[in-house]
């Protein structure tokens, strides 16, 4: 827990000494905090628990919140296949005041959006390095709360990941993640991640991580924090299960 401790009190002492006004978003260093969970109530079903606060500068500066949740179905200890819901709110304006517009003041200038996503996960190993291929793809039912306008999109993604281990304890996590739009131009972002993991427990582990998320016309640097927990509730589950029958 010490390691612990020193690791989260050396993460916000970067945010700290990286927090300063900037002009733009893009020339900020943001973050995300994180938290993921894999909640198993059966031999080969879970519960996929995620939230997500993200900003546009260091822990502050608010810029979106995402929320999601899933059904994952083990296929094999290997590959995972998972039906999902999301929720996200953003906001895109890179102000923390409202907008006064023809002496009109709006406070609602968010980005609201339910997305969908089927997922299908495989996982392989090479030597001592452990590869993840994530496919997932995307109904995203946007309402910009702003415009009064709603558009319905779709996408597709892929992300490759490596982890490395070092010891039973630490290790080295990778990622590229690419977003196809399937529709209007076809690329939507990139994410670059590379991040230093620390197991806790058997069921907790924590990385912290630098994220390079390129659009078609900018860039945006984003420190990572992220928290995974899962749990095992298959006893409460059939618990409830047989009280309802």
């Amino acid at each position: 827990m010490r390691k612990v401790f020193f690791l989260l009190v050396l993460f916000t002492a970067i945010l700290t000494t990286n927090a300063q006004t900037e002009v733009t978003g893009e020339d900020a260093l943001g973050n995300w905090f994180m938290y993921f969970g894999t909640n198993k109530i059966a031999e080969k079903w879970s519960i996929h628990t995620e939230a997500q606060f993200r900003y546009y500068e260091t822990a502050s500066n608010f810029n979106q919140l995402l929320l999601r949740t899933g059904i994952n179905y083990h296929i094999n200890p290997d590959a995972i296949a998972t039906l999902g819901y999301g929720f996200i709110e953003t906001d895109p304006s890179y102000t923390e005041f409202d907008i006064i517009a023809s002496d009109i003041l709006i406070s609602n200038n968010s980005i609201s959006e339910h997305r969908l996503f089927e997922q299908f996960i495989l996982k392989n190993k090479v030597w001592e390095f452990n590869f993840e291929h994530r496919y997932r793809l995307e109904q995203r039912f946007v309402q910009n709360n702003y415009a009064g306008t709603s558009n319905t999109l779709h996408r597709a993604r892929y992300r490759l990941q490596m982890t490395v281990p070092f010891t039973d304890i630490f290790f080295l996590n990778f990622y590229d993640e690419i977003f196809i739009n399937l529709q209007n131009e076809a690329f939507g972002q990139n994410r670059l991640y590379a991040a230093v993991g620390l197991n806790v427990t058997d069921n907790l582990s924590m990385q912290f991580g630098y994220l390079k998320n390129h659009f078609r016309n900018t860039d945006f640097d984003r420190l990572q924090l992220g928290v995974f927990y899962n749990t095992d509730l298959r006893e409460i589950f059939n618990k409830k299960v047989n009280n309802i029958d």
